[in-house]
């Protein structure tokens, strides 16, 4: 149970970039998926750099949390993603197990 609470830590530590992220997200641009990263609902150029940017802190932070429990990197993703998907807003996008996307 202590990686969950490290995995809901850094999910909350990434409000530095939040407020981009929120408004792509509020947009259909940006949505969550199931591997714990973003992905392009509805892309441009300014939306593939926020999604590159989200993703790239975001894997930062699970590879730390893999490290430090001794955990694989696509199990604190897997469990990362399902707690994004828990926690996203309703009428915000999340992907499908068959790659599709949906509101929320």
């Amino acid at each position: 149970m202590r990686w969950l609470a490290v995995v809901l830590a850094a999910c909350l530590s990434w409000s530095a970039w939040a407020l981009d992220l929120q408004q792509a997200k509020q947009q259909g641009l940006i949505g969550e998926q199931l591997n714990g990263l973003v992905g392009v609902v509805r892309g441009s150029g300014e939306v593939n750099a926020i999604a590159s940017d989200v993703n790239r802190k975001r894997l930062e932070s699970y590879q730390d949390i893999a490290r430090r429990t001794g955990t694989s990197l696509s199990v604190v993703q897997s469990r990362a993603g399902q707690l994004n998907i828990e926690r996203t807003a309703g009428g915000h996008y999340i992907q499908l197990a068959d790659g599709s996307w949906r509101r929320k």
